[in-house]
């Protein structure tokens, strides 16, 4: 697959907070570095904060494990808190505006079985 050639991110699951599962009932979770704070840690799936090499764009692929995701909707806070924090929520609704800053929107899809060493990635 040629989108794999183009890797802009890569990180991995390394905690998962007790009520981060719970997000998927409004078809959202959120990624978090290991420094989020105590408040919200709870809410997170912990990642490694790692470099992304590029700035995430409609269009690009959002894989969690093994499954794809077609990015539509990029809010303007999402590149920044990624790269400084690891932090970005994600909703799984297809919406092609970002009303939320801090939020990356990709197609409807089955929510991602996550668990710790889950591999995230962006192509």
């Amino acid at each position: 697959m040629d989108a794999l050639k183009n890797k802009i991110y890569e990180t991995e699951v390394v905690d998962i907070g007790k009520e981060a599962q719970q997000f998927k009932e409004i078809n959202m979770l959120i990624f978090f570095g290991n420094e989020a704070p105590d408040a919200l840690r709870s809410s997170c799936f912990i990642i490694e904060v790692n470099d992304l090499k590029q700035d995430i764009e409609v269009g690009q692929t959002l894989q969690i494990g093994e499954t794809q995701y077609k990015i539509t909707a990029v809010g303007n806070e999402v590149n920044r808190n990624l790269r400084n924090l690891g932090h970005t929520a994600v909703k799984f609704t297809g919406e092609t505006t970002a009303d939320m800053p801090g939020s990356l929107y990709v197609e409807k899809g089955e929510f991602p079985t996550i668990k710790v060493g889950t591999k995230v990635e962006i192509y």
